[in-house]
């Protein structure tokens, strides 16, 4: 009778070769994301200018993003009907934040008017500057522009609507930028 002993494979060579593999694995996936990583580049905005992302309210995002597609509408319809819609004409047809509904009232009740001169002008003049500034919305229809303006401080309209007289009366144009992949920033 022969006794033959087998001995067992040693683990050791095994365990090197999966270790080997997992650091492979990480390295590879490390290299990817480091590849295809975005960088945190933004761009700079002037001086007289916010960020509709940061420096913003809930209520003032929420009117901008009102406004945005009013601007849209209200090229439309000028396109078609020769005229401007006023801001009544806008709220009966159901636009915010032109409408007097109970978004509006917790956005800060903006009393709406249009006002004269040779572009488009629609001022929003905040019934609680401390939940919402007063908004200018001035629309380039030509070149299919609307800029919109804040003021945290002042519920009269300006008298003059080119930039710098809007920036010494304490306007300040709101930027968009969605460079970052996000719409709002937390800060800590």
């Amino acid at each position: 009778m022969t006794v033959q002993v087998v001995r067992p494979a040693g683990a050791g060579h095994e365990t090197l070769y999966v270790l080997v593999l997992c650091l492979v694995i990480v390295l590879a996936a490390g290299s990817v994301v480091a590849w295809h990583g975005e960088t945190d580049s933004e761009t700079a905005i002037a001086s007289h200018q916010i960020d509709a992302r940061r420096d913003l309210t809930a209520a003032e995002q929420g009117i901008y993003a009102d406004l945005r597609v009013a601007a849209d509408e209200i090229r439309i319809r000028r396109d078609e009907e020769q005229a401007l819609l006023s801001p009544a004409e806008l709220a009966d047809e159901g636009f915010p934040p032109f409408v007097a509904d109970a978004s509006a009232t917790s956005r800060g009740s903006h009393q709406w008017q249009l006002l004269p001169g040779d572009g488009a002008a629609y001022f929003g003049a905040s019934q609680a500057l401390d939940v919402a500034g007063s908004l200018l919305m001035l629309l380039d229809v030509e070149h299919e522009q609307a800029d919109v303006w804040l003021n945290r401080t002042s519920t009269s309209a300006p008298s003059d609507l080119d930039t710098q007289s809007l920036v010494a009366a304490g306007w300040q144009q709101i930027a968009s930028q969605y460079d970052a992949g996000v719409t709002r920033q937390h800060r800590h």
